[in-house]
């Protein structure tokens, strides 16, 4: 399921369960690319534009998009940073966020 993060409720997005966040722009041509192998992943994506929520992005260390990040009941799990594969996208949740 794919939510995008409509006003500054961040932390409690991501408090519970496993959740990949997906840090983009919709300027960026690589986060358009990820956006759409994102739609063919079952799992809690929440899709945060980081030139609505550049405090939030900066606060987690975000440097460039596209960058995913897996979060764990509110922890911070591990990132990706760049264009990732589908296979590659359901191994890290998969691995991660056990």
């Amino acid at each position: 399921m794919i939510k995008h993060l409509k006003e500054d409720n961040f932390y409690d997005e991501v408090s519970k369960g496993t959740v990949l966040v997906d840090f983009y722009a919709d300027w960026c041509g690589p986060c358009q690319m990820m956006g759409e192998i994102l739609e063919n992943i079952d799992a809690n994506i929440l899709k945060v534009n980081t030139d609505e929520f550049g405090e939030i992005a900066q606060k987690h260390g975000v440097m460039s998009i596209p960058t995913l990040v897996l979060y764990k009941d509110g922890s911070e799990v591990d990132k990706m940073i760049g264009l990732q594969s589908k296979e590659d996208i359901e191994d890290f949740i998969s691995q991660k966020g056990k």
